[in-house]
């Protein structure tokens, strides 16, 4: 089986890696002049770990030691105030990572059957090949898979493209310089804003920190982010004291602006934010495209079924949890940016009343994913 797959992210490199082990010939075209991913940190969880697991690449890109300090975790108040926690059960599978140490860990772990070209931007898509940038061409693809992101250039070969939504928000995020000691972590809510505390097995911390913003305005750095929380909970203050202030990224929250009717189309098909970009409000997004990769390889194993029959029941199986597990994600966003007062004090009180165990429910249901059988 000769395949392209655009896009050398999450999605595209898992889903090589699948392909791969399958026997395909695989063409792995990434944009930019190199394959990398970035400075900040993601989250693994149940879900995804069984996907890596199914592909075969979990030994190696994912720490043997639990990813979630023992302290307390949950969501918290601006002062600190214990809003609700998640109990150790529910975080017992949850990994937290350096993104470039995964990306370099997946990219490392393809072998021969991959050939990787970078600086190969797609023009043109067609039912059987793709057009390069620079006037290439490469036909006679079996499979031609969509791993180029949200404003993805195989999309519109597959279905009606909506195009991006502005969420209202940014994102800052960041990986501290050194440890850093917490007495908890998890994610602290005010009024139009957010922070986020995730450990790392070597104690350095993943932060984020979210902001009402205007589209068109241009976010500041690690010194807005300070001035910003000033006054919050006393964790917010060491992790930002730790923090380089050229480590700290800064990007505007976006998704589809409406989900897709489909995710394949003949013998093309998305994964990944391609096919289903979200808000990060579930940090699910990666762990999704590790989902995709994992029933894409599993459909296409399956003796005597055809490539368009297995996109079929790809699009059969993905589409409406990924739609589901979207919308979930920016209703919390929405609810997660409330700025007014008595918005926030109903929230809050909620939040508090509600029992801890209807939360762990919520994160075991999103976890709730097995591969399909070969």
């Amino acid at each position: 089986m000769r395949v392209v797959i655009v896009g050398a992210g999450i999605a595209g490199l898992c889903t090589a890696a699948g392909l791969e082990s399958l026997g395909a010939d695989v063409i792995l075209l990434e944009r930019a002049p190199e394959v990398r991913g970035g400075g900040s940190g993601l989250s693994l969880f149940g879900n995804g770990l069984r996907a890596l697991g199914s592909l075969g690449l979990l030994r190696g890109v994912v720490p043997d030691p639990p990813g979630v300090s023992p302290t307390v975790s949950g969501t918290r108040r601006a002062d600190g105030t214990w809003l609700s926690r998640f109990s150790a059960e529910a975080l017992a599978d949850l990994r937290v990572v350096r993104r470039g140490d995964l990306h370099e860990a997946l990219l490392d772990g393809l072998g021969s059957g991959v050939e990787v070209r970078t600086g190969a931007g797609v023009r043109e898509v067609g039912a059987r090949g793709v057009v390069l940038d620079d006037g290439t061409s490469i036909d006679g693809c079996d499979l031609i898979v969509g791993a180029d992101g949200l404003r993805s250039r195989v999309r519109p070969a597959v279905t009606e493209d909506p195009g991006a939504s502005y969420s209202g928000y940014v994102a800052w995020r960041a990986i501290t310089a050194r440890p850093v000691e917490l007495d908890g972590a998890g994610e602290s809510m005010g009024r139009g804003q957010r922070f986020g505390i995730a450990p790392l097995p070597d104690g350095h911390v993943y932060w984020f920190a979210t902001a009402d913003y205007p589209r068109d305005a241009v976010p500041g750095g690690i010194d807005e982010v300070r001035q910003r929380f000033s006054g919050w909970h006393r964790s917010v203050g060491k992790v930002l004291d730790a923090t380089d202030p050229v480590a700290v990224g800064v990007l505007p929250i976006e998704e589809l602006a409406r989900p897709l009717r489909s995710f394949a189309d003949g013998r093309r098909v998305l994964v990944g934010d391609a096919a289903h970009a979200m808000t990060p409000n579930l940090g699910q997004g990666a762990n999704q495209a590790m989902e995709d990769a994992a029933t894409l390889t599993a459909l296409l194993a399956r003796p005597g079924v055809g490539v368009e029959e297995a996109l079929r029941e790809y699009d059969r199986l993905r589409r409406p949890r990924t739609q589901r597990i979207a919308r979930r994600a920016a209703a919390i966003g929405r609810v997660g940016q409330w700025r007014s007062a008595p918005a926030v004090w109903l929230r809050d009180t909620a939040m508090k009343v509600v029992p801890d165990a209807v939360a762990d429910a919520q994160m075991r249901r999103v976890q709730d994913w097995q591969p399909p059988m070969r």
